[in-house]
């Protein structure tokens, strides 16, 4: 699912302000936010839910890579074309950044990857674009819930992986070219509108189905998301969570001019 990221958009769900078990901790032990690598990755059940997440984020970037040449050939002009194969090398060298990052820490990073192959192949054939407005919506709309959600998690990250996780997750310039291409669109013809919106509501059910997928599957991952690993979730911030989630795509669809 992982292609384009929230860093520059409207409203996303990084942007609202929240108070986190990450700054609260337990008697006598830091949290796991305040702690370097070395120190968190001692609990192995810790070390397990982060080269997973390193894992299923590698996949995302070298799959968000290989989609975005793909639609590189439904680009209407050479220069989209060219916009868009600048847009996959920045994807690839975020692969590259995971790829040893895994590597450093000791981990096979294709055997990291592995588990998540199914998840995002699942996904991406169930979402592919018939042309290449549904394309560009795809990757502005669909990949951004998956970036929402990884930030959400960088907050209870260890210092080392939390800076990778934000850096490889920087927009790569896909958010305003998306916007400006889909209005454009729009504009031309008003009817484009109504099929992008469906559209996009079916991204969003999509994402959300299979990132719940994933996260169930690896017991490390959700171990941590619900709190008991790290500083994790309670059940009542999954639900704000996702709320932000939510309110980061209503806000996107009305960036693209589009109803949510």
């Amino acid at each position: 699912m992982r292609c384009m990221t929230s860093s520059d958009k409207p409203g996303t769900a990084a942007d609202a302000p929240t108070e986190t078990a990450a700054t609260a901790g337990t008697a006598g032990t830091a949290p796991v936010a305040t702690r370097d690598w070395e120190s968190a990755a001692a609990d192995p059940q810790y070390r397990a839910a982060v080269v997973d997440l390193l894992g299923a984020l590698a996949y995302g970037e070298l799959a968000a890579f290989e989609r975005l040449a793909e639609d590189a050939k439904l680009a209407p002009t050479l220069a989209d074309k060219a916009e868009l194969a600048k847009m996959a090398s920045a994807e690839f060298h975020h692969f590259e950044r995971l790829r040893d990052r895994l590597a450093e820490i000791g981990e096979e990073p294709t055997g990291a990857m592995e588990p998540f192959v199914a998840a995002y192949d699942g996904f991406h054939k169930q979402t592919d674009p018939s042309d290449w407005l549904e394309g560009l919506v795809k990757a502005y709309v669909g990949d951004s819930i998956a970036s929402d959600f990884y930030r959400e998690v960088a907050a209870r990250l260890d210092t080392d992986t939390r800076e990778l996780v934000l850096a490889v997750l920087d927009d790569t310039g896909h958010a305003g070219f998306a916007v400006e291409k889909v209005r454009a669109a729009i504009d031309a013809d008003p009817r484009v509108g109504g099929r992008l919106a469906l559209w996009a509501r079916r991204l969003m059910g999509e994402a959300l189905s299979q990132s719940q997928r994933v996260v169930a599957d690896r017991d490390a991952l959700s171990t941590m998301l619900v709190g008991g690993v790290a500083d994790g979730f309670d059940l009542a911030e999954v639900g704000k969570m996702f709320s932000r989630i939510t309110e980061a795509h209503t806000k996107r669809m009305a960036a693209l001019g589009l109803a949510a």
